[in-house]
């Protein structure tokens, strides 16, 4: 497998049915492991958040969600192969899970909406086998009886998939701090997935999506909350893209 350093982290270099091998092999190591999915705004965070750096440093896989990473990776000429965002991986996991008779849980987004995509993808994949979910309240990462209300009931159904709906950073330091306790096989940060599945929130058009522009749709979906990311924060891209040229090299683990 080849791994990119790009920017301030890694990537792994593959397509998606080469991510979908991997990820079957590390179900059955059986390691605890956790997959990021970076897109602008993780690059951008990672500039200034040391422990999401050592988030990412421990992931077993890191896989470039978005098509500006895509460019970005030409541009230095160690091009990454495919964009594979958390949304297209999700739908694809749950395939692979049915077919192979993995058990999932569904951690993230607000009351509700997990129990409801729990029900959509159930119905969608035949044989898929979500065996619980759970809505956290807002702020129970710093609660420890939620913290552990939660690692009691994941730990109760032995769930080969954990899919952590959070957003970024904290489904990534999530995963970190507590994977190894929850004993899952293989856990995803995966964002705003959950709500795809439940009909909460609208993805953006396939060709949006393929041109880099399904950031432009989120902000019309939620301009209260995207605006300032997408159009102050995340500028700082091209900065960073300028600053890392020319220090990418493709390594072999």
């Amino acid at each position: 497998m080849t791994r990119i350093n790009f920017m301030n982290t890694t990537i792994d270099n593959l397509t998606m049915n080469e991510t979908l091998i991997e990820i079957d092999k590390l179900i059955r190591l059986n390691e605890c492991a956790y997959v990021v999915t970076p897109n602008v705004d993780h690059i951008v965070q990672l500039e200034r958040d040391e422990e999401l750096k050592r988030v990412y440093e421990n992931a077993s896989l890191i896989l470039a969600d978005g098509k500006p990473l895509i460019w970005i990776s030409k541009f230095y000429k160690t091009p990454i192969k495919e964009k594979i965002s958390g949304s297209d991986l999700f739908p694809k996991v749950c395939d692979l899970a049915a077919k192979k008779g993995f058990t999932m849980y569904l951690l993230g987004a607000a009351e509700g909406v997990a129990a409801k995509a729990a029900k959509n993808l159930m119905q969608k994949y035949k044989g898929l086998n979500i065996v619980g979910t759970y809505s956290p309240p807002f702020g129970f990462e710093k609660d420890k009886k939620e913290l552990d209300r939660i690692k009691q009931q994941i730990q109760k159904v032995h769930p080969d998939i954990l899919i952590v709906g959070l957003g970024c950073p904290k489904q990534e330091k999530f995963m970190y701090h507590h994977c190894k306790e929850l004993g899952v096989p293989i856990s995803f940060g995966l964002g705003a997935s959950i709500d795809f599945e439940a009909g909460n929130i609208k993805r953006a058009p396939k060709w949006m999506s393929e041109h880099g522009l399904e950031w432009l749709y989120r902000i019309t979906q939620d301009p209260k909350r995207l605006a300032k990311r997408y159009l102050v924060d995340d500028m700082k891209i091209f900065s960073l893209a300028i600053r890392y040229g020319g220090k990418n090299k493709c390594v072999y683990v």
